[in-house]
């Protein structure tokens, strides 16, 4: 009986063990299984994880209204640019500076700056009492220079026909030469002051001396004021022929061997915001300007607005080498961290609606030309792939938007 107690004790003890660690090793098991899920899990959304920027899809209903435009990526003739600065002038032979001709009073001024004057278009009136005397003198010289031209005539044929003294001749000639060198001087001085010669022949005696343009052009500056003596060679006032004005431009010495004759420009006005206006090369330089060191490049202006006034600030671009290349607008083209995009469009039927997806693609940009830039691919597109011309802003501004909203 002892026996038998002492082997069911035994019996017991054994089921007690053989129980505890099959219960610790379905925990191992299960603690195992557990951390192998959770292992599983982390894998699972790393998995999620976007690699690079995601698509943006759009209803045909927002992509009509926002006007997207969708086409092939075009190629495009487009030219290297020389930006330059510089200013609006006007040649020198358009440009003139009247002065006096005499000392004298300035009795009357005709115009103001900004006028519109015609070549030989009075601007002003002077007066001095040497003004008659010259008059006098010529109509003096000229009547007695009307006497000898007919009493050297007359000696003359007396001469020829030995009748008359040699030395009367003579005397006769020299006084005609003399007279006839005076008349052409006094005239010459007359002519100089404006003055109408025939009628101081016919015994008009002029008070004042018109002031006259020498160019048909505008009233730049008036330098002189009503009652003022002014000497000989005095400036008086200065007309521009703006009809000639023209685009003046400033070239570093780095691209001047880019700029040749023929090549188009266009510039800015800095004072006229939005006016873009065109010109064509005629002259390029060949002496350097010091401060900065750069050549003259002057330019006709293909349209000459009224705005346009010599000495206006320009900013100009030269289009030099042109090429055809591929090209998208601007507008296109978005650049984010650094790197340029641009995006290509697919649609498809999405439970009978059409919808839109846009991909940002990265790219290399060239040559800007005129709102346009030159597109480098770094992979080629497939064939018939489309692409974004406009509104790239907006696709990354509605990405970004779709991105942080994921997020939260």
């Amino acid at each position: 009986m002892k026996k038998q107690i002492i082997y069911i004790l035994a019996l017991v003890l054994m089921v007690s063990v053989f129980t505890g660690c099959g219960s610790k090793s379905a925990d191992n098991t299960e603690e195992a299984s557990h951390e192998h899920k959770e292992g599983e899990e982390g894998h699972e959304d790393e998995g999620h994880e976007e690699e690079g920027m995601a698509e943006l899809h759009l209803s045909d209903l927002k992509f009509k209204s926002l006007g997207i435009k969708i086409d092939a990526l075009p190629t495009r003739a487009l030219s290297d640019v020389v930006e330059a600065n510089g200013q609006l002038e006007v040649p020198p032979q358009h440009e003139a500076t009247v002065t006096a001709i005499l000392g004298a009073n300035v009795t009357s001024i005709k115009v103001i700056e900004g006028d519109k004057v015609r070549k030989g278009q009075i601007l002003a009136y002077l007066a001095h009492p040497n003004l008659s005397s010259i008059q006098s003198n010529y109509v003096r010289a000229y009547s007695q220079l009307q006497y000898l031209e007919k009493e050297h005539a007359r000696q003359k044929k007396l001469y020829e026909e030995n009748v008359g003294s040699g030395k009367t001749y003579q005397q006769t000639l020299a006084d005609y030469q003399t007279t006839k060198g005076e008349a052409k001087g006094y005239e010459a001085q007359l002519k100089q002051l404006s003055l109408n010669v025939e009628k101081i022949r016919q015994g008009e005696i002029y008070e004042q001396v018109p002031v006259v343009s020498p160019i048909s052009g505008y009233i730049e500056k008036v330098e002189v004021q009503l009652g003022q003596f002014v000497d000989p060679q005095t400036v008086m006032f200065r007309v521009v022929n703006t009809d000639h004005i023209h685009a003046d431009l400033m070239v570093f010495e780095k691209d001047v061997y880019k700029v040749k004759k023929g090549q188009k420009i266009t510039f800015t006005v800095e004072s006229v915001p939005g006016a873009t206006l065109t010109a064509d090369i005629y002259s390029v330089g060949k002496q350097f300007e010091q401060n900065p060191k750069a050549v003259h490049v002057h330019a006709e202006i293909d349209q000459k607005e009224d705005f346009l006034i010599p000495g206006m600030y320009i900013n100009g671009r030269i289009h030099t080498n042109s090429r055809e290349v591929m090209a998208l607008p601007e507008d296109a083209i978005i650049e984010e961290e650094g790197k340029p995009y641009i995006f290509i469009a697919e649609s498809h039927q999405e439970d009978g609606e059409t919808e839109w997806a846009f991909k940002p693609v990265e790219i290399r940009t060239g040559i800007i030309d005129e709102g346009w830039v030159e597109i480098k691919l770094l992979e080629a597109l497939p064939e018939g792939t489309k692409v974004a011309w406009n509104n790239a802003y907006y696709l990354i501004g509605e990405m970004k938007k779709g991105d942080t909203e994921h997020g939260h």
